[in-house]
């Protein structure tokens, strides 16, 4: 086992590689470095737990376990076999391998994930006298590959299952947008947790969920398993000090200033669902009402909200009527408010007919996007106008 502190690196949603920066940094990681697609840090046994537990943007938190120059598939073998990995998980626990690559030279990429495998095994089966079973689906262990042009770098998978996975969704079902990047979304808003907070197309309810949590301050990860518990040196104690930690932040709240509303019945109750099921049924206010109908809960707030965007030609034509009515329905009822409108209709600020006061380009999986900021000010804002 190597001496901490470990290397480690966190993926997330493109675009919230600066903003999982700070937050690593905030919970005490050191030497991070926000590189496309996440942020690499160094930290000890603490960190890495505590990342997983309360680090609200990240996807996964990966711990580096090697790394080595490679020029073909079996220089990948060596590497993995040179591991020795029943110093970091036991061999009744089973595996699975994944592989990501970004200019590589390799031309199969599932290739070198079944090498890997197979050198894993085998490295077991030289030091056991036994190998580890693969399972695809729910494995305890997950290894994670990593090729550029000259070296493999190999991780172990301290989370388990995404950490967008609150482990509070129940029967509600997964969310259409994932919740580290509806978090990192309410961060890029600088909502404080404290001034209103609403979301007018609330679909599902996630960027009420996530708003609830940060404004009581529960971590996002205290309803949920995490991947490290099914390693070598899982530290039973520092994790239940961590957690009890974690418990011991959450602030006694009545009503919060958080609101919810969607025009359709079905995603009110839907939202209203995976409220329950989150435990935050009573923190947040829930309505059907019509975006374009609806009046500001306070003199100002913050809104955030994802509004749906055109596929087909039809959609396309719907929305071209509908932004404009957005615009005059915030400049009439939202004077003092920053509203904030993520969409990957890239047009939707100039359809909207308000000056976005920021454009902050955000991914959502494969799918470009823009997160538009308008500062909505009685008498202003207005393209062309005083």
């Amino acid at each position: 086992m190597p001496d901490t502190p470990f290397t480690l690196f966190s993926p997330c949603p493109r675009g919230l590689e600066p903003v999982l920066a700070g937050e690593l940094a905030a919970l005490g990681a050191s030497a991070c470095e926000a590189v496309p697609g996440g942020v690499r840090f160094r930290g000890d046994l603490a960190l890495c737990y505590r990342a997983n537990l309360e680090s609200r943007i990240a996807t996964r938190v990966l711990l580096r376990v090697h790394e080595a120059p490679y020029r073909s598939e079996d220089d990948v073998y060596r590497a993995a076999f040179s591991v020795r990995w029943r110093d970091w998980f036991d061999v009744r626990r089973s595996i699975r391998v994944d592989t990501t690559a970004i200019r590589s030279p390799l031309r199969s990429i599932d290739f070198v994930t079944l090498r890997v495998k197979d050198a894993v095994c085998d490295r077991f089966r030289k030091d056991d006298g036994a190998r580890p079973d693969v399972d695809t689906r729910a494995p305890d262990v997950r290894i994670h590959v990593f090729l550029d042009e000259r070296s493999v770098t190999l991780y172990l998978d301290t989370s388990g299952e995404p950490l967008f996975k609150r482990g509070i969704r129940g029967r509600a079902g997964e969310a259409p947008l994932k919740e580290n990047l509806a978090a990192g979304i309410i961060r890029l808003a600088g909502w404080d947790g404290v001034e209103p907070f609403l979301d007018p197309m609330c679909g599902g309810g996630t960027f009420l969920i996530e708003a609830a949590q940060i404004a009581l301050g529960i971590a996002p990860g205290a309803r949920r398993e995490f991947g490290f518990e099914r390693l070598a040196n899982f530290d039973a104690a520092l994790w239940k000090r961590l957690r009890e930690a974690a418990e011991a932040r959450v602030a006694p709240r009545g009503k919060l200033p958080v609101f919810g509303s969607d025009k359709s019945g079905r995603a009110v109750a839907s939202a209203r669902e995976a409220l329950a099921a989150a435990g935050l049924a009573d923190f947040v206010t829930l309505k059907q009402c019509d975006v374009l109908e609806l009046t500001a809960p306070a003199r100002w707030g913050v809104m955030v909200a994802n509004p749906p965007y055109g596929v087909r030609l039809d959609d396309k034509a719907r929305l071209a009527a509908f932004y404009p009515k957005l615009g005059d329905a915030l400049k009439a009822r939202f004077a003092g408010w920053r509203c904030y409108l993520f969409t990957a209709d890239l047009e939707a600020a100039k359809l909207i007919g308000l000056r976005p006061s920021k454009r902050t380009p955000l991914f959502n999986g494969p799918l470009e996007c823009r997160l538009f900021e308008f500062r909505i000010v009685a008498g202003s804002m207005r393209r062309g106008g005083g």
